[in-house]
């Protein structure tokens, strides 16, 4: 028994052991988790460096779909906040400007590779950052009984701050509201409401609930 053991085992162990290593990691290399595949990934692009006082002026921002290689299993395992899309916006001033996005862009584990970046280029417009305060003109409607109507409709606050790009700004002369409808109030009534800005460029800073205080009077009178 000991001869065969030293005749099957021992003889030229080390080539042995050799070769069992090595079909070992070529039984790694080949295997079904470590074969390449590829998935689309849809992420949001990032915006680094943002100079101050600066705002993105454009309306809609894409986001980026990135195909990915890499081995199967880390494929399996990947989501989408394991990619990030990145553009550097260090030196931009107000203006148009076109960015390329490349693999250079995305940022992803090591064994990944990047296939394909779409959109290729990403195009924005940019704009000072302007605040300023806006007066409140609440929306106000109803039926009333004959000889009444609306005397004085007052709102708390009166006005509002907004920011955003310097020309969204600037053409936002008033802050509504929310549609009121005082229809069956008698003399007096207060609502609670929110201040409405179709720019959805435009920000209200501070967002705070509006008091709208609305007041009837009669024709008849004479008020």
């Amino acid at each position: 028994m000991t001869s065969l053991f030293r005749r099957w085992v021992l003889h030229n162990f080390w080539l042995k052991a050799v070769s069992l290593l090595l079909a070992t990691g070529l039984w790694y290399i080949i295997s079904p988790e470590q074969e390449p595949a590829e998935v689309a990934v849809h992420v949001p692009i990032e915006f680094q460096h943002v100079p101050p006082h600066l705002e993105i002026s454009s309306v809609t921002i894409p986001e980026a779909q990135i195909r990915v290689r890499g081995p199967e299993r880390m494929i399996r395992q990947l989501q989408p906040t394991d990619i990030h899309a990145q553009l550097d916006l260090k030196d931009v001033k107000p203006g148009d400007r076109t960015f390329d996005l490349t693999a250079q862009q995305i940022s992803r584990q090591a064994d990944l590779h990047i296939v394909q970046v779409v959109p290729g280029q990403v195009h924005l417009s940019f704009d000072t950052r302007l605040t300023r305060d806006v007066e409140i003109r609440p929306r106000v409607s109803g039926n009333f009984p004959a000889g009444e109507q609306i005397a004085k409709v007052l709102a708390d606050p009166e006005r509002i701050t907004i920011t955003g790009p310097q020309h969204h700004v600037e053409k936002v002369d008033v802050a509504s509201t929310d549609p009121i409808d005082c229809s069956g109030m008698q003399t007096v009534a207060t609502f609670t409401t929110n201040v409405y800005i179709p720019d959805p460029l435009v920000q209200v800073v501070n967002p705070t609930p509006i008091h709208v205080t609305v007041i009837l009077n009669t024709a008849a009178s004479g008020h």
